[in-house]
């Protein structure tokens, strides 16, 4: 059986390749123009984002199991699969609380203005007249409205963090929804009277670019908004116009609509209320320990015949 993983370098660990016998072959990454003659005769592909649509798949006959090194799995097309037969599996829950954690850290950082007091601290403070130097206004943890959109795993695991730091949290119905189901408030709500917004969505047709230069206008002055997500669910050129004008208080951002972004992203502008990471949130300790056991697991469980974790 050949095994091959599209992205390797993806990881910042290697798969323990020696638990399975396979003729193994480890990409550090794969262009598209690569993909099938990476993939040839290969029984089973490992990607973290390199995208397999239709006319790749087409491409591939011995191919039958794709193992997403991710929970997301939009980078696969699912119904193709389902069409020749491939099985799809993913690794859910490995990040949940790295990411929930990170989302936390961002509020932190973002609240209480921790950017601009650090990158000021060495030229403001020896020259004060006093002991403290009082720019940014400064804001509390407790009492702050946590709207979050996406209730999943890493959803709700925010929201219990969130809680226990005394935030009041609140779940966002789908944008669009005519019916606000138990336990959420409507998508325009949420918008309206959260002091904080974190998106934890998938990305689809009905959630690309949620947050726009409407669903921002219509968000409190100082509101933040955090995105661990995907980076499609931001219209990312409103959101730099939005942070140049003041729109909303700031944003912290894991994500991008492009990985990695083009250097004309509007948001590699100098934005200073933007805390921009490169899609590391997942990437604690646990989160990749957890990340490479899942995908040894889920290649275990197909070359046994009972595969796991499948959503195609």
């Amino acid at each position: 059986m050949k095994i091959v993983m599209l992205d390797g370098d993806t990881l910042p660990v290697p798969l323990p390749t020696g638990q399975q016998q396979a003729d193994w072959e480890m990409r550090a990454q794969t262009p598209a123009d690569d993909i099938v003659s990476s993939l040839a005769g290969a029984t089973v592909a490992i990607t973290n984002k390199v995208p397999l649509r239709a006319d790749t798949l087409q491409q591939l006959p011995e191919l039958r199991f794709i193992c997403v090194a991710a929970t997301g799995y939009d980078c696969i097309d699912l119904d193709a699969c389902r069409a020749r037969g491939i099985v799809v599996s993913n690794v859910p829950g490995y990040s949940t609380q790295s990411v929930s954690e990170a989302v936390i850290a961002a509020i932190f950082a973002l609240r209480r203005q921790l950017m601009a007091y650090a990158s000021n601290t060495r030229i403001d403070w020896p020259q004060a007249k006093h002991f403290c130097v009082h720019h940014q206004p400064i804001g509390d943890i407790g009492g702050a409205t946590l709207g979050i959109a996406g209730k999943g795993d890493i959803g709700q695991a925010v929201g219990r963090l969130a809680q226990a730091l005394g935030m009041q949290v609140q779940y966002a119905e789908r944008k669009g929804s005519e019916r606000v189901r138990d336990g959420y408030i409507s998508f325009e709500q949420m918008l309206a009277t959260s002091d904080i917004i974190s998106l934890h969505c998938p990305l689809s047709d009905s959630t690309r670019q949620m947050i726009d230069r409407e669903a921002l206008d219509k968000m409190k002055p100082q509101a933040l908004l955090i995105n661990t997500a995907r980076g499609g669910l931001i219209n990312e050129a409103d959101l730099a116009a939005a942070l140049k004008q003041g729109l909303i208080g700031g944003a912290a951002l894991d994500v991008l609509s492009s990985e990695p972004p083009a250097p004309d992203n509007p948001l590699l502008a100098d934005l200073a209320t933007l805390l921009l990471t490169p899609h590391i949130a997942w990437a604690s300790r646990s989160g990749v320990e957890n990340l490479v056991a899942g995908v040894m697991a889920n290649i275990a469980a197909f070359i046994q015949g009972e595969p796991i974790n499948v959503v195609s």
